[in-house]
């Protein structure tokens, strides 16, 4: 890209070159490996998925007693269980779950009698205790790829086992400040002495940021020691801001000394303040000319900068707040930039007013009481008093929602769609809250979700989810797009210890079932195979225990707290378990009209039919893929 001196280059115009360039030059974040506890904060680098199930054994829910469900049976207000010391184990909330035992009787319920206990009610199996991956499941993602640790992150995955992260490296950008006149912070400055405040100013704006500031010491206006200290500076940063020297006076050295040591890509930006800013770079490293007013400063980092830390954190840039307000009086701009006006703002007779403040580029304390940025673009002389313009709030920021929100039945898939979706748009994330095909259809009704992931099955006819929308949609307004076809089988024990033949077997005395909730597409296949093999679900025991995902039915099974459970494949492999197929089923998608073609939900139905998500797949083992994203049937 030529060099030229001083152009006035537009904004718009400067930014997009200098991110394309520097991406171009692979300018981006390596990964390193911390403690989890240091992680607080860091952006990580990949996905982190649980090591193991948090809590990893069977604990006590509640103080009380653990014991046999089944020696509670038939308990009741006038027929009570007495019970001998013998019988039961007393336990605290949070101990381990004795063997033998699967259920507990919180100590509120309990009648001390006779060297034991009398209780008046009788207790369902797995009553009052925390089942294994209750929290989390092993093998579950706890991040996606590019998220910022919380800390309620870093104790998920403490629990979860997970002691170190991958997380994006923070970027270190020296400052590097110059200038005869420009002397450390002090009391008593003399006469003439210009108080060097910038470098405070834009370590705490990298702080913010994400960033590591490093600040060097004030370089004299020398054109061969504001060399050597820029080479030095640029050995030991990933970016470095060159402070002051970037117009054309007689002792502006920057541009020059930045062409000495790397290129010059844009000397001067059509913006108000910050004309004179610098965009060059020495290889893959940014390297800016920052003039010295602290106002041209902060606007030059705001705008040219931090679009440089989210290319290194694969981050979209923050969408700023905009409000509609009336302008206080007349406000006058120059044609050849766009000027960025500080503005306190409050509301007046019910309108929001917009009151200009001082426009001066070294008037720091006008950014401290600003409430606003009413931006007057190129070309335009300005605005009369009483007219209406749009202000950029600084004071509160709102975020914006960029959540694609799912609800409905469970799959492995949705994690991984997630994942693919905010790698794929770092602006969009996805939330699923698992409640069953029926709930997801109930959320869609509601308009309380933007997809809804569904396998009905029609006993009727064998076929998937169509006769189900029909009946509760008989508008139309929705439209089923096809995902995947999924295996739908028994998880077992590894090794099937218990010789499990099929469906048959799950009544046979002494084998622990878990199950789906009710409403879910899992929950009435297993309701439908056993009515159609006249197999009776009073017979199973454990048949009424339910858990809300295939991994935590999976979880127990692996855990030794249960013996059998309908699951997918993807669910047993993970977890090393057995796994007799019964069927293949159709998992769907089934999405309103009003946020079909919304570019979040377009956005997922691309990631959905991309090579990517057909890899995930085909590791995760189970799936049929023919043409997940496509529209099924509109209705």
């Amino acid at each position: 890209m030529a060099f030229r001196y001083l152009t006035n280059t537009p904004l718009e115009e400067a930014r997009e070159n200098y991110v394309r360039e520097m991406k171009s030059r692979s300018f981006a974040a390596p990964a390193e490996t911390i403690p989890v506890q240091s992680a607080c904060g860091r952006v990580t680098a990949r996905a982190v998925y649980a090591a193991i199930c948090a809590p990893h054994y069977p604990a006590s829910a509640m103080d009380g007693i653990a014991l046999d469900a089944r020696k509670t049976f038939g308990a009741g207000e006038t027929t009570p269980v007495t019970l001998a010391e013998s019988e039961y184990t007393v336990v605290d909330t949070g101990d381990p779950i004795p063997e033998g035992c699967d259920a507990v009787v919180m100590v509120e319920d309990l009648v001390p009698w006779e060297g034991g206990v009398r209780i008046y009610a009788p207790s369902a199996p797995w009553q009052n205790i925390r089942q294994v991956g209750e929290d989390i499941c092993a093998g579950e993602m706890i991040l996606p790829s590019h998220a910022a640790i919380s800390p309620a992150a870093i104790g998920a995955m403490l629990a979860a086992g997970v002691l170190e992260v991958s997380v994006l490296r923070r970027p270190v950008v020296g400052i590097l400040p110059t200038g005869d006149e420009v002397v450390p912070p002090t009391e008593n400055p003399g006469p003439g002495d210009v108080i060097e405040f910038n470098s405070a100013i834009f370590s705490a704006m990298l702080a913010q940021w994400g960033a590591e500031a490093r600040a060097y010491l004030i370089v004299p206006d020398d054109r061969e020691r504001i060399r050597a200290s820029l080479a030095a500076a640029v050995e030991e940063c990933d970016v470095v801001l060159l402070n002051a020297g970037s117009s054309a006076g007689r002792e502006d050295l920057s541009a020059e000394v930045i062409g000495e040591v790397g290129e010059v890509l844009t000397h001067g930006v059509a913006m108000k303040p910050g004309k004179p800013a610098i965009l060059g770079c020495v290889g893959s490293k940014p390297v800016l000319g920052v003039p010295g007013y602290p106002v041209s400063g902060i606007l030059v980092l705001t705008e040219l900068l931090k679009p440089l830390l989210d290319l290194w954190y694969a981050s979209a840039p923050e969408a700023p707040v905009l409000q509609e307000a009336t302008l206080s009086k007349a406000l006058v701009s120059g044609l050849k930039y766009r000027e960025f006006v500080r503005v306190r703002l409050g509301l007046v007779g019910g309108r929001l007013m917009a009151s200009p403040l001082n426009r001066g580029s070294g008037v720091v304390s006008s950014f401290m009481k600003a409430d606003g940025i009413l931006e007057v673009p190129q070309g335009t002389e300005g605005y009369e008093a009483g007219q209406k313009v749009s202000v950029r709030l600084l004071r509160p920021m709102s975020e914006l929602s960029r959540t694609l929100v799912a609800v409905g039945s469970h799959d492995p898939l949705l994690d991984e769609a997630a994942d693919l979706l905010h790698l794929a748009d770092p602006a969009l994330f996805m939330s699923s809250t698992h409640v069953g095909s029926m709930g997801g259809i109930m959320a869609v009704r509601r308009g309380e979700t933007h997809v809804a992931g569904v396998h009905l099955l029609d006993e009727a006819d064998g076929s998937y989810n169509v006769s189900y929308i029909r009946k509760h949609f008989p508008k139309g307004g929705v439209r089923l797009v096809e995902c995947v076809g999924r295996t739908q089988g028994l998880m077992l024990a590894p090794g099937n210890p218990l010789g499990i033949r099929g469906l048959e077997d799950l009544s046979r005395p002494g084998l622990r079932y878990v199950n789906r909730q009710k409403g879910s597409g899992t929950r009435i296949l297993i309701d439908y195979l056993c009515k159609r093999g006249g197999i009776d679900t009073a017979g199973i025991y454990g048949y009424e225990r339910e858990e809300f995902t295939h991994t935590s039915v999976a979880a127990q099974i692996a855990s030794g707290s249960a013996d059998a459970g309908m699951g997918i494949w993807s669910a047993a492999r993970l977890y090393g378990l057995d796994f007799l197929p019964v069927c293949m089923e159709q998992y769907d998608l089934l999405i309103p009209d009003e946020a079909f073609d919304t570019p979040m939900v377009q956005r997922l139905l691309e990631v959905l039919k991309s090579d990517a998500f057909r890899a995930r797949m085909e590791a995760l083992g189970g799936y049929r893929l023919e043409k997940p994203g496509s529209v099924r049937q509109r209705f």
